[in-house]
């Protein structure tokens, strides 16, 4: 990495990230870096309000969560840092049953292409970014019921979701 200017620095930085992918939670357990992304991923959750702990309906089956693990590499296929997200087991569920439409916004390509050339012809200064909770940001119409994360259940309120 270009911010990485010494070997003293490389060795520091390696220090904080894990190479290793771990398969299931209590291998990443075991691994602080791991720890620390899984603690990251959750503290996006609770900065946001994304959830609050309550008792299960009778009527619903709350949903299971899922941690997974990836490296994020750079070009030279170093590892730069741990990803943890965790993300709901939703294949269990039937359209028109348990939701009406699903929906994820994504820019085609075309529509990048076409807004990066008329800005290169007027000149206009365009400026990127990534939101990394972006999915975090929007509100749902329903209730969704889902199981406490592995590995981070609440002592007091182990029983809710």
């Amino acid at each position: 990495r270009d911010q990485l200017r010494s070997n003293g620095d490389m060795c520091m930085y390696a220090l904080t990230v894990s190479t290793i992918e771990p398969k299931n939670v209590k291998e990443a357990m075991t691994d602080p870096a791991w720890i620390e992304s899984m603690q990251e991923e959750l503290f996006q959750f609770k900065r946001l309000d994304v959830w609050v702990l309550v008792l299960a309906p009778d009527n619903i089956l709350p949903f299971t969560l899922k941690w997974l693990f990836k490296n994020k590499n750079d070009k030279e296929q170093s590892v730069i840092r741990n990803k943890s997200p965790l993300v709901v087991r939703g294949y269990c569920q039937e359209e028109g049953i348990d939701f009406k439409e699903s929906f994820a916004l994504v820019a085609r390509v075309e529509a990048i292409r076409i807004f990066l050339a008329y800005a290169a012809h007027k000149s206009f200064l365009v400026f990127q970014m990534d939101v990394k909770t972006a999915f975090l940001h929007g509100s749902l119409k329903e209730d969704v019921y889902v199981c406490q994360r592995e590995g981070f259940i609440d002592a007091d309120h182990p029983s809710h979701v």
